[in-house]
């Protein structure tokens, strides 16, 4: 499992940046890379977009999108990483969208969480279905979401490393 430690210097290495568009995690991803010392060098910010309609007023995701999809999909998240990315200049976007619980959201269950990671030439959707308590599922969208992007940039070869927290 990658720390956020290991994704802040992986992306220090290969001269990129990152933004968080958060709504179920309320800016724990963001929270936790800026935590590493150094972080301000590849962290642009992030946009914490819990109701809705900021979805569409920040990250520009299309209301209709919204409407025919719901809040909590795949093609939403998407469009708030990709939105993300652009307000905020960043090389990759990640965006979160989904029910931390304790109960469902009309028809989506807690634990339901859609996590996009977009970036210059590599993207993932994924649909994650957490576990446990409120904190924990937040905690573990945290964890997968850097987990996700350590992926990624791997699979870009922006890197010599090996594995989390092991340097060539």
């Amino acid at each position: 499992m990658a720390t956020p430690a290991d994704v802040v210097h992986l992306l220090e290495q290969a001269g990129q940046t990152v933004a968080t568009c958060e709504s179920i995690t309320g800016g724990l991803i963001c929270g936790a890379l800026t935590s590493v010392p150094g972080s301000s060098e590849v962290v642009r910010g992030g946009l914490i977009t819990y109701a809705t309609e900021l979805k569409t007023q920040l990250a520009g995701v299309d209301a209709s999108l919204i409407a025919r999809r719901g809040v909590v999909s795949a093609p939403v998240a998407e469009a708030m990483a990709e939105g993300v990315r652009r307000v905020c200049g960043a090389d990759w976007g990640i965006a979160v969208t989904g029910v931390a619980g304790p109960g469902s959201s009309g028809e989506v269950p807690a634990g339901t969480v859609w996590l996009a990671v977009i970036g210059p030439s590599s993207r993932s959707v994924t649909l994650l279905a957490e576990s446990g308590d409120r904190t924990h599922v937040r905690e573990q969208t945290v964890d997968d979401a850097v987990d996700v992007l350590w992926d990624l940039l791997m699979d870009d070869g922006n890197t010599s490393q090996t594995g989390p927290g092991t340097v060539n």
